[in-house]
């Protein structure tokens, strides 16, 4: 019975840290410094995560992906490289 109590505690615990983005093995290795049972927090590991995928939407259609090509009006003007520039100019 109890052990039933801590079970619903710890997995409501994982749920909530879990919608927050917490890895799990980080929130496993602080439950097991504080001193509960590896078993323990493994199962609540696991029924958290069932019952999160239970809530999640499902997706029924894939997204359309859509490509549009943005083509500039301006011309490219190409620019002359510093070298170009110094022999030019010694050719004048």
């Amino acid at each position: 019975m109890v052990d039933n109590f801590y079970k619903k505690k710890l997995t409501e615990y994982f749920k909530r840290n879990l919608r927050k983005k917490y890895p799990v093995d980080t929130l496993r290795i602080a439950l097991m410094n504080q001193g509960y049972l590896r078993a323990t927090v493994d199962e609540a590991a696991r029924e958290a995560i069932k019952e999160l995928a239970s809530e999640a939407p499902v997706l029924k259609d894939a997204p359309q992906i859509e490509h549009e090509v943005i083509a500039d009006e301006e011309p490219v003007i190409e620019k002359k490289s510093f070298w170009k520039k110094i022999v030019g100019f010694f050719k004048r």
